[in-house]
Parts: structure tokens; sequence; C-alpha cells
């Protein structure tokens, strides 16, 4: 189970985003969370990834509760979570193939053997061809740069992932692509996920249920 318990989050001292904000994701469950821009749906789901720290509240991982985050939290945790975020162009190294990009996450915890074989398994189920592998980020589309993000997210074979807005800058047809790549890795491995976005469309014909922002705050608290 993923559970956010009465988070309080924000990046300023004193002046969080939201507070007291909950949800829970069961295992092989799919959930969106629909909210407007600005509303904290965003920071709620980069501390439900370990990349920010909350102010209050409790991240339960699998039946662990989390006290620590990014670099410091436990391999075992970092690489439970694949996250996809919505802008490619600031989430990818402009320096590395898409093949290398892929490869980044097994190489920073030591299996670089395993790379290749990962990336030849991945890129096709994400519509990536040979050939777009060996270009760098300024020579791909957006489209084909968040296809190798998703690749990315999944190369440690996580048993939950994040979207954050990650089709909310694609055409129909990548969006309808990379959703059906997320979807034959759940049906695979039985990994939950956390789809954050504003379309409620979307989420709901992706998603097993979809919550509303609002109803993820205290009774009473202005969404």
């Amino acid at each position: 189970m993923l559970e956010l318990h009465a988070i309080t989050a924000g990046y300023e001292p004193r002046r969080p985003v939201f507070r007291g904000a909950s949800l829970t994701v069961a295992p092989g469950e799919a959930v969106g969370l629909l909210g407007p821009s600005g509303c904290g749906k965003s920071t709620l789901a980069r501390v439900a990834a370990l990349l920010h720290r909350p102010d209050a509240g409790r991240l339960v991982l699998d039946g662990t509760e989390v006290t620590a985050w990014r670099h410091r939290a436990p391999r075992a945790w970092r690489t439970a979570v694949g996250v996809v975020f919505q802008q490619p162009r600031t989430a990818a190294d402009p320096r590395l193939r898409l093949a290398d990009l892929i490869a980044e996450p097994l190489r920073a915890t030591g299996r670089k053997t395993e790379a290749a074989d990962r990336v030849a398994e991945l890129a096709p189920a994400v519509g990536l061809t040979p050939d777009l592998l060996t270009r760098r980020p300024h020579e791909v589309s957006d489209g084909q740069l968040q296809r190798a993000c998703l690749a990315r997210a999944l190369s440690l074979s996580p048993r939950w992932l994040v979207c954050d807005e990650m089709t909310a800058m694609l055409d129909a047809s990548t969006t309808a692509a990379l959703v059906a790549a997320v979807e034959t890795y759940r049906a695979e491995t039985g990994a939950g996920l956390l789809a954050v976005g504003h379309d409620r469309v979307l989420l709901d014909r992706w998603c097993d249920r979809t919550v509303d922002w609002k109803d993820c705050l205290p009774a009473g608290t202005m969404a």
C-alpha cells in the first residue's frame, strides 16, 4: 500500500502549499488525482515519490513508514517508485543519448551489466525505434523524449508508478501510446499507479478511481 496521511508540504519555511492531504493507493490499483494547476497535487506526488520531504504527516510505503527522502532514502525505497514528470526537457540530461537516459537508473544502482538488455526490452515497449536511441534530447520531439523518460521510470521494475501530468504536453496519439505502455507494465507486474492530472476524462478512462484534490484535504479546507 502507498499511504499518504495528513501530509503538509511546501517549499518555504512555515508557508506550506497545502495542509493535511491524505490519499492511498492499493497494490495494483490505478488512482487518478484530479485538480487545477497550482493546487498542490504535484507537490503531493513528489512526496509520494520520495522526492520531497513533507513538513508534517506520514508516508507509508508497503507497510513501512518512510523517514528519509531523496538520496538519503534507502535504495530499496527509492527503487520501489518510478516517476514520470510533466516536462521531459527539464527531466532529461541533455548530454545523454536516449539509450543512456533509459539506462541511467541501472548504472546508478550498480546494475550496469543489465543496461543493454533492459534498454532493448523497454524501447519497443514505449514505442522507441533503434535509431532514436542514438539521439540526444534536442534531436527528438517532446513525445519521443517522454517515451524515453517513461522507459527510464520502468527500468528498475518499480512496484509503484507516479505519473505527474505525464501527457499534458503531448498529442492524443502519443498520450494513448504512453498510457497503453503504462497499463501493459501494470498488467504484467501488478504495480500500483498514482496518475496526477487536470483532465477528468483521461483520468476516468485510465484509472480505477479518480480522486478530486479537494477530497484529499481535511473537511472545511479551501481547495
